[in-house]
């Protein structure tokens, strides 16, 4: 036997929807008649609100059950702007995100600069000190060998022999007993760094005793 009230409610349900053309939405509220076919769960997922949103809204105590032409009313805008609010957070997590690598990049950036100008900065200075350095030892053997024999191989004092006018005892140690130039040159060159380290020391040491 039909219950007479709900079948009442169902026909004035489906005038309804007639009247309405299925689903009417407003900006704070949307209206929607059942449709045959119809669950909760669908009309949560077509309009992105909750189940017991629309059942709480509607009266609704079992939410497995509605019927064909039933009218619901359910708010939308809260979903909306939280939808909104969540996008906003992302596309602001996401700037974020990127201006800080940028700014990391940038960092890195100006570290690695830094530290290639300091390297080039360092090796120049080396290289600075060692031409200056080079410099000072010729500078200093030049003067000892003026100094020694004015630069004449065949210079002779007694056993003193040569450029550096090294002794007989010293030539047997490092040679420069030729007449060759380079031999006598590499020969007292050999001689000063075993005794003095370097020529500007020599020459320091001959300025003060009058020999090296």
């Amino acid at each position: 036997m039909f219950n007479i009230k709900k079948t009442l409610t169902i026909a004035a349900g489906v005038a309804g929807a007639l009247a309405f053309g299925g689903a009417h939405a407003s900006a704070d509220t949307t209206d929607y008649v059942v449709q045959s076919g119809d669950t909760l769960n669908k009309i949560s997922a077509k309009y992105n609100v909750s189940v017991d949103k629309i059942a709480a809204q509607n009266n609704i105590s079992n939410v497995n059950w509605i019927v064909t032409g039933q009218h619901l009313s359910f708010a939308t805008d809260d979903t909306t702007s939280t939808q909104t609010a969540s996008t906003t957070t992302a596309a602001a997590d996401t700037s974020s995100t990127t201006q800080a690598a940028s700014t990391t990049s940038s960092t890195d950036n100006t570290a690695s600069t830094s530290t290639q100008t300091a390297s080039t900065t360092t090796a120049a200075t080396s290289s600075t000190t060692t031409s200056s350095s080079s410099s000072s030892e010729t500078a200093a053997l030049n003067a000892l060998i003026a100094r020694e024999s004015s630069g004449n191989v065949n210079a002779t004092n007694g056993q003193y022999y040569g450029l550096g006018q090294l002794s007989a005892q010293a030539r047997s140690i490092y040679g420069g007993n030729t007449a060759d130039y380079n031999d006598q040159l590499n020969a007292m060159k050999a001689y000063i760094a075993a005794r003095y380290g370097t020529a500007v020391s020599a020459l320091a040491h001959s300025n003060s005793t009058g020999w090296y």
